[in-house]
């Protein structure tokens, strides 16, 4: 009987420390958890970020609400000034010969129709010559022909000797035509007799920008120029657009222009000519912007840059300051309740100064952590 009562004694008593140890324990875990939540600076929770009320962190974290302002989008690309082809000729002598004259020098200005340089070309009295032989050969042959009718009418020839005649002075009347076409494109006319010396005068008025022929020297390649003349009154500025740029770029848009030559200054210019073709290695279009040049200070192969400006429109902007870089994702904290906030990838756009525009991933009046976000990067 004594046996019995001391077995059930100790199962009592072991049944009450088991359920007395793990009451402490519980209790332990719990002072553990709460104790976390009191001194961590910040406690994650299933994918939400919560800054306790007794945390450091609310001291240096700023958040701020998004908000929708209006933009106007600039996009800046290279350029480099151009002439005018239309006001640009090289100029090309038709014949050869030695230069015994140049009427103009390097930097000269040049008025149209007026003597660029002087040649003595035996091309030109070749010409010359052929022309005089080919209108004797044209007077020979209608005298003959003249001769031929006459006596057709009188029966005294046949009638092949007509046809003879005319076929020989068709022959004759086309050979003249092409030296005196050759003469007139030489600006001359067998009625200035046999004439060695030749004379260019320029087609434009301009100023002469390269010079390569020098008096006295003998120019026998009549497809190298002796000089370019060219009108700078006005210029193109050929800018390098990126194809996802080149929708916003349009015919009669103004673009502002600055140049290294000139720090500080800026100048403004009209879009007139969008390529047509992409280049094929940096697959970018020419955009032409024409820009007056009346003060002469623009001078081809001066490079500097090009500001479009597109149509403003209403957008979200941030501080480049609240943009995180988690591996290749650009991410922002939003708060979701006060102090609790989740992270959110966003895309984004145009940078202005210290402000970005997010394109995707926020909405206007949304608070997010603008200042000190990094700190809730995992």
């Amino acid at each position: 009987m004594n046996l019995l009562f001391l077995n059930k004694w100790i199962i009592l008593v072991s049944l009450a420390a088991l359920t007395g140890g793990c009451n402490t324990e519980r209790n332990t875990s719990q002072g553990k958890s709460e104790s976390l939540g009191r001194n961590a600076p910040l406690v994650r929770d299933k994918g939400s970020i919560f800054v306790p009320e007794d945390s450091p962190l609310r001291k240096s974290l700023q958040v701020a609400a998004v908000e929708e302002q209006w933009v106007e989008r600039p996009v800046v690309v290279p350029g480099e000034v151009e002439a005018d082809p239309a006001k640009m000729i090289k100029v090309v002598s038709p014949v050869s010969g030695r230069i015994v004259k140049l009427n103009k020098k390097l930097g000269d200005m040049v008025k149209k129709e007026e003597a660029l340089f002087t040649l003595d070309s035996t091309d030109l009295a070749q010409s010359f010559s052929e022309a005089a032989k080919s209108q004797e050969a044209l007077n020979l042959a209608k005298r003959n022909l003249d001769r031929q009718k006459e006596l057709n009418a009188a029966g005294i020839s046949a009638r092949k000797e007509l046809d003879l005649a005319e076929t020989e002075f068709n022959q004759a009347a086309g050979e003249a035509e092409r030296t005196k076409a050759r003469l007139a494109l030489l600006g001359c006319s067998l009625s200035q007799g046999n004439n060695r010396l030749y004379t260019l005068c320029s087609p434009i008025n301009g100023r002469v920008i390269e010079l390569t022929g020098t008096q006295g020297a003998f120019w026998n390649d009549t497809n190298a120029p002796i000089m370019t003349i060219a009108n700078l009154s006005s210029v193109w500025v050929a800018a390098s657009v990126q194809e996802k740029e080149i929708g916003s770029v349009f015919q009669g848009q103004t673009a502002t222009i600055s140049f290294n030559a000139y720090e500080g200054e800026s100048f403004e210019g009209k879009v007139r000519y969008l390529g047509e073709i992409f280049d094929p290695d940096t697959h970018t279009v020419k955009v032409r912007i024409a820009l007056d040049n009346s003060s002469g200070r623009f001078r081809p192969g001066m490079f500097g840059s090009v500001t479009f400006r597109y149509p403003a429109k209403k957008t979200i902007l941030v501080p480049a300051k609240a943009l995180v870089q988690r591996g290749f994702n650009t991410v922002v904290f939003v708060e979701t309740s006060p102090w609790r906030f989740e992270s959110r990838i966003c895309k984004t756009g145009l940078q202005l100064d210290d402000q970005v525009e997010i394109t995707t991933g926020l909405k206007a009046g949304e608070r997010i952590v603008v200042k000190e976000g990094v700190i809730l990067n995992d």
